[in-house]
């Protein structure tokens, strides 16, 4: 036997029940007098009227934008087309406020006569949330309108298929491209891309949806049609969706004027390391040809007139005393001078260098604790470093700065110097126990003597560190890669 699953009519006596516990307004109208046969206690309250006094009303009284005209009109339309209207309206309440409502009207012909049934909800929530939407997208738009570059979304589904759901009206004067273009084939970005920079987009977008991390890549795209090629910044935000998919919210921007200025001040850094080397060696190779006059020319003619002078001094009459003091005198004077010429072409060019580095900055240790009187400790793990003499008197000239600011600054009682060599690399140390060295100190405007020994550093190709010691006093550092022919 079949069942019936029809559902029953409702009974008169549920009827009541149903219209008073509907969150929904309803009001029933007659169409002859226009005025309220029954309204909901729901209506009642969210009009401030009490039931009595919505009995002797309409619903003009209630809408006063609406007028008994217009009314009319939709019972006829009602009764000419017997499918329900749906109209928009703003209810007035008893204090003066006005809520926008939206009501269904429903024609009935019932024994009594003719009525109209409308069934309505207060929709101020929701046009209050449509409005909030509006300006928030309003403000979204002005805000993607002034935003130099390219807004974007970008999705990779489970499957690795790439999509663009977004994209701001910059799209074309970035990319070159349309977003509609965009949109139907997302791999047209990554072939805009250059090919030296594919993979590092690649690993910097896996790296990010790996850990949803944010993601920050800098890269080069080439624009053939315009036969340009760009420098692009992208930042974006990564969050997970429903099956293992990621979407990344972002922007790109244009950042090819920066990059070329940036690569212009790293070539006139290059350009200037290049003059201050140069400059350098200049100074040293002239350093050493007057360091060398002097010894030769100017040493020797002393030493001659010195020669000269004893063979004079002994011709002299015994008996002249005060001529025998002048002599002496002169002698003295010669000898003085000698020292001097010596000591001015050491400090232009050390002739200990012609030694080696080790017996170089050996002596300098040893000259530095005589002249300042602290104890300067030299430890080297090899008795020779084969250095070309460039390569040595640059080592050497940065060992002599250091020694010259731990005399002004440091007030150390005590100087550590250790020079190591492996196959690849020469690191010279020199540690003192004095008060240490600031970071400010290193910035200071005038403080050519650290910012020389780096220059001569960088100029060797290796790198140079000043630090606080954990003991207290600074640690001076140069780490130099040894050229291929002195490994």
């Amino acid at each position: 036997m079949k069942e019936n699953h029809a559902i029953a009519p409702i009974h008169p006596d549920w009827l009541p029940t149903i219209l008073e516990g509907s969150f929904s307004e309803i009001y029933v109208v007659n169409c002859e007098t226009l005025r309220f046969e029954y309204v909901n206690p729901v209506a009642a309250r969210n009009l401030q009227y009490s039931l009595a006094e919505l009995q002797s009303m309409s619903p003009t009284c209630i809408a006063p934008a609406l007028v008994s005209a217009t009314y009319r009109e939709w019972l006829a339309a009602l009764h000419e087309g017997n499918e329900p209207v749906s109209v928009k309206l703003v209810h007035a309440r008893r204090d003066g406020s006005c809520y926008p409502i939206e009501i269904r009207l429903f024609h009935l012909a019932s024994h009594s006569g003719p009525v109209v049934i409308a069934i309505g909800n207060d929709v101020s929530l929701r046009d209050r949330s449509d409005q909030a939407l509006r300006a928030s997208e309003s403000r979204f738009g002005a805000m993607v309108s002034n935003t130099p570059g390219l807004v974007y979304q970008f999705c990779l589904d489970n499957d690795g298929n790439p999509s663009f759901p977004y994209l701001s009206d910059g799209c074309e004067a970035l990319l070159g491209l349309r977003a509609e273009v965009l949109h139907a084939e997302p791999s047209q970005f990554f072939a805009l891309i250059v090919d030296e920079d594919r993979q590092s987009y690649l690993d910097t977008m896996h790296a990010s949806m790996a850990q949803m991390s944010n993601w920050n890549w800098e890269g080069r795209i080439r624009i053939r049609e315009w036969n340009d090629i760009k420098w692009i910044n992208l930042r974006a935000m990564p969050r997970a969706l429903e099956g293992n998919a990621v979407q990344w919210e972002g922007i790109m921007t244009n950042i090819t004027t920066g990059k070329l200025e940036q690569e212009e001040i790293i070539r006139s850094r290059a350009q200037l390391a290049e003059l201050s080397a140069h400059i350098d060696t200049v100074k040293e190779q002239e350093r050493t040809r007057i360091s060398r006059e002097i010894h030769d020319d100017l040493g020797g003619n002393l030493t001659a007139i010195k020669m000269a002078l004893a063979l004079l001094t002994r011709r002299l009459p015994a008996d002249d005393g005060k001529l025998k003091e002048k002599a002496d005198y002169v002698e003295q004077l010669v000898d003085r001078t000698i020292e001097t010429v010596h000591r001015i072409a050491g400090d232009l060019r050390p002739g200990v260098l012609d030694f080696g580095l080790v017996a170089a900055i050996d002596w300098q240790a040893r000259e530095f604790e005589k002249q300042s009187g602290l104890p300067c400790r030299f430890v080297s793990n090899k008795t020779e470093i084969d250095l070309d003499l460039d390569h040595a008197t640059a080592l050497f000239r940065i060992f002599q700065e250091a020694l010259t600011n731990i005399a002004k600054h440091a007030q150390a009682s005590r100087v550590e110097v250790t020079l190591s060599h492996d196959d690849r690399h020469v690191r010279l140390e020199v540690v003192d126990n004095g008060r240490g060295i600031q970071a400010t100190d290193q910035e200071k405007s005038k403080s050519f003597g650290i910012r020389g020994m780096v220059e001569r550093s960088i100029a060797l190709g290796g790198s140079l560190s000043v630090s606080t010691s954990p003991r207290g006093g600074t640690i001076v550092a140069i780490h130099v890669p040894l050229p291929a022919s002195a490994r």
